[in-house]
């Protein structure tokens, strides 16, 4: 097994030989643009990795790992549209760089370009690829909706919410392992196992995503602490605050997140206390580490040497640890 550093310097040069621009530039330059502005390649080195897992060379899953960074970021141009969002990973989103029929129309040539890639494979592996990719596209597509849903409830649950961002975040990355698992023609339960504990960690990732973003170090964590709470956006944290506070601070909760100040960082230094005082704070490293350990327990079942498993372990181990 490579080390995680190895995959992706790996997964980018393939990238950048295959993602080139074409005409019409004004389709494919954003296309290019979106794909080599950065972002971590957490989800193609998962689906390189699990190839080899599984005894099979990187190198037929490259395909299948392209198609997922593209489909991930297609699903970033178009989110990016709908939040009205200027910036990604600290450059000019896709529709402000160009404009929005512009974002829209190469995001979608993106989406089709993914599928495309599984016509590199053959017969039951093809089929496979194909059946779990569009499962997961539209699961995708569930959880942005119940994300905008969410923007005009009063009454969401935790249970609607874990729901949420396991369709709109973890499924895509259980699917990625799963699909370097499908190359190598692992085992039926292999690939149910694989995609398991990539789904769980994947909402430990959003979880501890969403507390970062609340009390992340801004020296560290790359953006603005706070930003949740300055879109109002209703978090595992914001849910169990309002649950686990008496009623006169649970209503104040409720009304820092009805307004938006010229000046949020009051607010975000009373939202953050409340969190703090609720439990919430706690409450949410808990479930971190519950889905954690969930995964590690799927992991666990998965039928290779316990050296390989290692690798996935030590990998779950730093995102749920990080600071970023």
């Amino acid at each position: 097994m490579r080390s995680i550093d190895q995959y992706t310097d790996l997964f980018t040069q393939y990238l950048n030989k295959r993602i080139v621009a074409q005409e019409p530039l004004n389709l494919y330059e954003p296309i290019c643009y979106i794909l080599q502005i950065g972002g971590k390649r957490l989800r193609p080195v998962l689906t390189l990795l699990a190839a080899e897992l599984f005894e099979t060379s990187y190198t037929k899953a490259l395909d299948a790992a392209l198609a997922v960074e593209i489909f991930h970021n297609f699903s970033l141009v178009h989110d990016d549209i709908m939040d009205a969002a200027p910036l990604r990973r600290g450059e000019e989103t896709v529709h402000e760089k160009w404009d929005i029929n512009t974002g829209i129309l190469s995001g979608d040539a993106m989406l089709i370009n993914a599928y495309q890639l599984f016509e590199n494979y053959e017969g039951e592996t093809f089929r496979e690829l194909a059946k779990l990719f569009t499962q997961t596209a539209i699961r995708v597509c569930e959880g942005q909706q119940y994300d905008v849903d969410f923007q005009t409830r009063d009454d969401v649950t935790h249970a609607e919410y874990l729901k949420m961002i396991e369709y709109k975040t973890a499924v895509l990355v259980g699917a990625s392992l799963k699909m370097g698992a499908i190359v190598a023609g692992a085992p039926l339960g292999c690939c149910e196992n694989i995609y398991a504990f990539g789904r769980d960690l994947g909402i430990a990732f959003q979880l501890q995503d969403d507390y970062l973003d609340a009390f992340g170090d801004p020296k560290s964590f790359g953006k603005q602490v706070g930003g949740d709470i300055i879109e109002n956006k209703k978090t595992f944290l914001y849910l169990t605050a309002i649950a686990q506070l008496e009623p006169s601070m649970s209503q104040q909760l409720r009304h820092l997140f009805s307004i938006d100040p010229k000046d949020p960082a009051e607010k975000i230094n009373t939202v953050k206390q409340l969190f703090v005082d609720s439990g919430a704070a706690e409450a949410t490293q808990k479930q971190i580490a519950l889905y954690t350990q969930h995964a590690f327990e799927k992991l666990e079942k998965i039928e290779v040497s316990d050296e390989k498993k290692q690798v996935l372990r030590d990998l779950g181990k730093s995102l749920i640890n990080r600071k970023v």
